[in-house]
């Protein structure tokens, strides 16, 4: 890059902010994320703990103008707007959800009224690659195009950015600045071992004494008996026929109640990551689902990022809604250094 040319001073705000994966990563690409919009305040303790000098506010995007939001964009020299509405009516799993889907497609028709409203230099929206299919996508589209943004968006591997799981995500970038272009591939293939292998011991239903966000729910009875037959990358087909029920010999799907190797990258970490029955969320060597904090380290949030308040342990499903919901850490990191990079003059 030219020594000569100088970045200029980028600030954004960050809608449907949640616990501030997208805010935690673009601060660390060197973007001064002055704000966050959240319909839900129980986010806010999280979000302020880590995320120093930037405001939370709990808002319902309906109800935002974009004259809520210029007021963050004061004495900077470029502006982006960014965000990443509620996906899981976009996802594979529930697209048959239609009135969820409505919903979901309003709240990205209200980011693209903002966007008119106030035309930001930059935009940034993070999603299920499932948005590209509905024509609320499409209409966002046009209206950038209508107001002369540069555009580029496809659908991201997030393990190409250093990220431990197999979960991919459409990404958006345009810009009223000129071309931008979409973060390239910059890490080898990490897996569940790199992030979560040093943590201490833990029993399911049990607290580590040196990290209250080190916790899991208490299995069953039952689930106990299964995790203790299933193995690494395996399934319910490894476990006797006593435990299996009827509804696991009906389904072809394998994942539930599977545990991770620690050799691959995990599977996408959401919402129900701390329910041992949803998912392939096993432990891949302790008889757990996992834990809060290593559900976070596999989001790439850093280790040191609070998860609860002084002596409290988190709440546990509230917690995990927070964490599976949030765009990891590292690829927000990414699409912030797509961003600076456009921003060189």
């Amino acid at each position: 890059m030219n020594k000569n040319k100088q970045l200029k001073k980028i600030h954004a705000v960050d809608l449907f902010c949640g616990i501030g994966g997208l805010t935690h990563g673009l601060g660390l690409s060197g973007i001064k994320v002055k704000a966050g919009f959240d319909i839900d305040p129980s986010c806010e303790f999280v979000y302020k703990a880590n995320n120093s000098g930037t405001d939370f506010i709990t808002a319902d995007i309906r109800d935002i103008r974009f004259d809520d939001i210029e007021k963050y964009f004061k004495d900077a020299d470029i502006t982006v707007l960014a965000g990443c509405s509620p996906c899981q009516p976009f996802s594979s799993l529930t697209r048959r959800m239609k009135s969820a889907q409505v919903d979901n497609c309003s709240l990205v028709g209200e980011f693209t009224r903002l966007v008119e409203e106030g035309t930001p230099d930059i935009v940034s929206m993070e999603n299920v690659p499932g948005l590209a299919k509905h024509e609320a996508f499409d209409k966002f589209l046009s209206v950038l195009d209508a107001l002369g943004y540069k555009r580029s968006y496809d659908t991201l591997l997030c393990a190409d950015y250093g990220v431990p799981q197999n979960r991919k995500r459409l990404v958006l970038l345009a810009s009223r600045l000129g071309e931008i272009s979409l973060p390239k591939p910059a890490h080898g293939k990490m897996t569940v071992g790199d992030f979560i292998r040093s943590l201490p011991e833990i029993e399911d239903g049990q607290v580590s004494s040196d990290d209250l966000a080190h916790v899991t729910l208490q299995l069953s009875a039952k689930n106990r008996q299964r995790i203790r037959q299933s193995k690494p990358g395996g399934s319910w087909k490894d476990w006797d026929n006593d435990i299996i029920s009827q509804c696991h010999k009906k389904s072809y799907y394998p994942a539930p109640y599977g545990r991770m190797r620690w050799d691959a990258a995990a599977p996408t970490i959401t919402t129900q990551f701390c329910y041992y029955s949803t998912g392939r969320f096993g432990h891949p060597q302790q008889h757990r689902a996992i834990s809060v904090r290593e559900a976070a380290l596999l989001q790439t949030f850093p280790g040191k990022y609070i998860l609860n308040e002084e002596g409290k342990p988190p709440v546990i499903h509230e917690i995990a809604r927070h964490i599976g919901n949030a765009v990891p850490v590292k690829l927000a990191e990414a699409i912030g250094k797509s961003i600076t990079e456009s921003a060189y003059v």
